[in-house]
């Protein structure tokens, strides 16, 4: 697979595209490949991003580090075939980049990559999306979790998370089953009992949070507002958009001095 293969498969933005044919031109691959194959092994990922950041030097719009993710997610292509893994996990999970990138225009009025330090977590391999919801290798309280992270466009209904998460688990009994767990955790805005006498019983997401068992909160966390809005998150309260009921009632807590927060939950499989 080419970088241009890959652009084709996830739908990528064509101004992106022609960014990165301007930057690709001037980057020696060669001269970076040792941090680029750190940076698709999870236990060297955090620190090859790091150097990579320093080593990129002036990076306008994370044009380059965009360009270098994505040629290791071409490269780990085939590492998915390697495992016999589907190429549709493969597409899904670096289609990423592409949600990404619209969230920023949305957010933001112009296209550039403001998410590199997450998208290293999916050409590491330590995070894959199957079906509606994305499941992460990590830790809690010192034993093996799968960490679950909601995208944007995910289908929250029961029957969806249901499939998603029977999907999951014969996933990583196939591809890892090596990694023993027996929980797993959600830290996310939507798992926040503040939001609870917002919603109706009939509410996905209020459905999505009563599977999780919650073991801490965070009242300070102001992160939704990026998600529920689509706006930085210092947009001015008084400027938030109010088109959706739930946007309305949060905009009014939070002009009214409230805030929403997040919270951490546990699922626990044998329960």
């Amino acid at each position: 697979m080419d970088l241009y293969e890959l652009y084709y498969l996830i739908v990528l933005q064509t101004e992106m595209i022609q960014k990165l044919k301007l930057v690709g031109e001037k980057i020696d691959l060669k001269q970076i490949d040792f941090y680029l194959e750190q940076l698709m092994d999870r236990k060297t990922a955090v620190e090859s991003y790091r150097h990579l950041k320093i080593l990129l030097e002036e990076d306008k719009d994370n044009i380059k580090m965009l360009y270098c993710q994505l040629e290791c997610a071409r490269r780990v292509f085939d590492k998915y075939q390697e495992k016999h893994i589907k190429e549709t996990i493969y597409i899904d999970t670096m289609k990423c980049f592409t949600r990404f990138i619209e969230e920023c225009k949305k957010k933001n009025g112009r296209m550039f990559f403001d998410r590199d330090w997450w998208t290293y977590r999916q050409i590491s391999m330590s995070l894959f999306r199957i079906g509606e919801l994305e499941y992460e290798f990590e830790e809690y309280e010192g034993e093996n979790v799968i960490a679950i992270h909601i995208p944007s466009d995910a289908n929250l209904s029961k029957e969806a998370v249901d499939t998603s998460m029977k999907q999951a688990k014969i996933f990583f009994q196939t591809y890892y089953h090596d990694y023993k767990y027996e929980k797993y955790s959600c830290d996310s805005w939507l798992l926040s009992p503040r939001l609870k006498p917002l919603l109706s019983r009939k509410s996905n997401i209020l459905s999505f949070q009563n599977r999780f068992h919650i073991v801490r909160e965070n009242n300070e966390d102001k992160g939704y507002i990026e998600w529920l809005f689509q706006v930085p998150i210092d947009t001015n309260y008084k400027n938030l958009p109010a088109k959706t009921d739930l946007q309305k009632k949060v905009k009014e807590i939070l002009l009214n001095g409230g805030n929403i927060g997040s919270a951490y939950g546990i699922i626990t499989m044998s329960s």
